[in-house]
């Protein structure tokens, strides 16, 4: 199995995302993802005992790359990134965020849906952003036209992609990954159907391999 993120995205350019209050769930949830070789874990920051779930991934399983999503501030950068998130996702761009990031050498894909933004980002030394929220946002058609202007930048669309969408996106040779909550539907996680969650990674693993 490839070691670095950016490996794993070459092998499987879905990012699923978790939210999940309960630890053991979060865990379970992640176990079932990589059951169907999704192995790029966002641990959403949407709720008070979301960074416990994180911590559960982080401690309880081996083998996944697990992140924080929906970091708001630098505050909430640097706990999580003492909790051991091995890369930092934003709903924006925060200035502050993205140089704490870069200074400390982790990976940050913050959130950006106008030329404005994705330039900004492309000034402070990003070369990989999130596309929030995608569908919103302008879709592939956006990406395609900031693709022509932004060549050294690469996307990860997230918001609105599903398994209906995802070969549409990840065909773009300048998207990165694809992120989605599909892949971890409430009420499956809710009910302890786990073997969904594994059926719905393997088949974005499919039509990741059939786009690329």
């Amino acid at each position: 199995m490839s070691n670095t993120l950016s490996e794993r995205l070459e092998a499987a350019p879905v990012v699923p995302l978790i939210g999940e209050n309960d630890a053991g769930r979060a865990v379970r949830t992640a176990e079932a993802l990589a059951a169907g070789g999704l192995t790029v874990i966002e641990v959403v920051m949407r709720s008070d005992d979301a960074q416990r779930g994180m911590e559960a991934i982080l401690a309880e399983t081996e083998g996944l790359i697990v992140g924080a999503g929906t970091v708001l501030t630098l505050d909430q950068a640097k706990s999580v990134r003492a909790s051991g998130a091995e890369f930092i996702v934003s709903p924006g761009l925060v200035d502050e965020i993205a140089l704490y990031c870069l200074d400390e050498g982790i990976p940050f894909y913050p959130g950006t849906m106008t030329a404005g933004e994705v330039q900004r980002a492309y000034t402070l030394g990003l070369r990989e952003v999130k596309f929030f929220p995608a569908s919103l946002a302008g879709g592939v058609p956006m990406l395609k036209a900031f693709g022509s202007v932004f060549r050294e930048i690469r996307f990860m669309p997230t918001g609105g992609v599903s398994a209906g969408n995802l070969h549409e996106f990840l065909a773009l040779p300048h998207v990165l990954a694809c992120g989605g909550s599909w892949l971890t539907p409430k009420d499956a996680v809710a009910s302890g159907d786990y073997a969904q969650i594994t059926q719905l990674a393997s088949e974005a693993v499919a039509i990741a391999k059939a786009a690329r």
